[in-house]
């Protein structure tokens, strides 16, 4: 799409504000640590599916995956704003929709066919099937449970709650900039939608009594985590933004604070502080750390996240994330024998290989695509 200015943007593509654009704003296609932040989130999150979450914290995999997602989707649009003087909603639903559903679509297929071939005898619900389809599958699991699913697609509920907030998110974000308001307003209103949302699940796990998939998987309780994302994104952003602090105080002060809050978040019993303030503070102590990670990749900390297998596995997080539950029983299912450890690496194995063949036929495909319609085609 040719760049254009704000003015000329027409209302049916584009939603401009008035305000002039400001400097040629880019982001660079790939951003150091952040495949090495994917792949160690995916990686908790399989781990905790094999049986180990005893041990491991998959859940606070997702909760990264969500951080990570309102981090990359805020600063892509914000730098969209800065440059065009618009946020060309169109594009961005178009853009999304060719990064998320061919994929998304294509192992909900393979799923349900692969359920009906291997065992025609257990039925796959049309409910369960249209919730995964419709994304709300987050909130037909909160209701209705996994019965009748096709196997191994309940981990499609996180993909609901993203899909909500790329519904929602854009019409925050242009009436922000309609209003004008500063960087640190606006950080500081999507901080306080999160103490609401904290609020919200204070009143439904201390007065109401709901259970814990209620506030593990709704969109009105998990979007804060998507939130502290994008408040970063937009205010002391680590890749649009320059570093306002000291170095030794950040690399020996706040980044082992943060890692001691995280550690506190999983050590802590009992559900009434996991499914409320855990994950606002594991919120607040992402943001510094993905600061660190981005800022400091050089250094001992954070060099593991440029590793090139992780960096791998990072850029086939999204395939991974949504076949790997799926091979996982099926391995299960097929290789009984087997020792579980053995199982377990046989199904990494076998997620890895389907994840780097949807990457090629699909995904990058699709991404070429993605460029062709991109404006500012640096950052696509």
């Amino acid at each position: 799409m040719a760049e254009r200015p704000a003015a000329s943007a027409s209302a049916g593509s584009a939603l401009a504000v008035a305000a002039r654009p400001l400097a040629a704003v880019t982001v660079p296609r790939h951003i150091p640590s952040l495949d090495g932040l994917r792949a160690l989130s995916f990686l908790l999150v399989f781990a905790g599916h094999e049986g180990l979450d005893r041990y491991v914290p998959g859940g606070f995999g997702v909760t990264v995956f969500f951080f990570l997602s309102g981090f990359l989707i805020a600063t892509l649009m914000r730098a969209e704003f800065e440059r065009f003087g618009s946020v060309d909603l169109g594009q961005f639903w178009l853009r999304r929709a060719l990064r998320i559903l061919p994929a998304f679509y294509l192992v909900l297929l393979l799923a349900t066919l692969t359920a009906r071939l291997v065992d025609p005898g257990e039925s796959v619900s049309g409910g369960a099937l249209a919730a995964r389809a419709l994304h709300v599958t987050n909130y037909w699991v909160i209701f209705r449970g996994y019965s009748g699913e096709p196997p191994g697609t309940g981990v499609y509920w996180s993909l609901a709650v993203e899909e909500h907030f790329y519904l929602l998110y854009p019409w925050l974000y242009i009436a922000m900039q309609k209003l004008h308001m500063p960087a640190a307003r606006q950080a500081q209103l999507l901080w306080g939608l999160c103490a609401l949302v904290l609020v919200w699940r204070c009143v439904l796990v201390l007065v109401l009594g709901a259970s814990v998939d209620r506030t593990y998987m709704g969109s009105d309780t998990r979007l804060d985590s998507i939130l502290f994302g994008c408040a970063l994104a937009l205010w002391r952003n680590p890749v649009l933004d320059a570093p306002t602090y000291r170095v030794s105080l950040w690399k020996y002060v706040v980044t082992p604070l943060s890692v001691l809050v995280l550690a506190a978040c999983l050590l802590i019993p009992g559900a009434a502080f996991r499914e409320t303030l855990r994950y606002s503070l594991q919120g607040i102590a992402l943001t510094f750390l993905f600061i660190a990670a981005i800022r400091f990749r050089d250094t001992a900390y954070y060099r593991l996240l440029n590793w090139r297998p992780l960096a791998l596995i990072g850029m086939l997080s999204y395939s991974l994330y949504l076949l790997h539950y799926a091979v996982i029983l099926g391995v299960r299912r097929v290789f009984a024998p087997l020792h579980p450890a053995l199982q377990a690496c046989l199904a990494l194995a076998i997620s890895l290989a389907l994840a780097w063949g949807i990457y090629l036929l699909v995904e990058r495909p699709c991404a070429r695509l993605r460029r062709r319609l991109q404006r500012n085609k640096a950052w696509a």
